[in-house]
């Protein structure tokens, strides 16, 4: 599937997405670019870049068992 970004004119906006909505969920789908997607998108860069980077570090599961058992003994008191 394949992504395209489209600005559109307050004016036929409504029309446009109704134009669309015509089409299974399968075939077509719409998604919102509000602040809190692009918010998303960014955080979700710069971690990739991160990982790319080699500056990230990983933990294998019995680690974060570890941490979690920590966090919610420390909050539980």
């Amino acid at each position: 599937m394949q992504t395209i970004r489209i600005r559109i004119n307050d004016k036929i906006y409504k029309r446009f997405l109704k134009v669309l909505s015509r089409y299974n969920t399968d075939d077509l789908q719409v998604i919102e670019e509000n602040d809190k997607f692009i918010s998303a998108q960014q955080y979700l860069k710069k971690e990739l870049e991160k990982l790319e980077k080699g500056d990230s570090g990983f933990i294998d599961i019995n680690q974060l068992e570890n941490d979690l058992e920590s966090t919610i003994r420390k909050y539980e008191a």
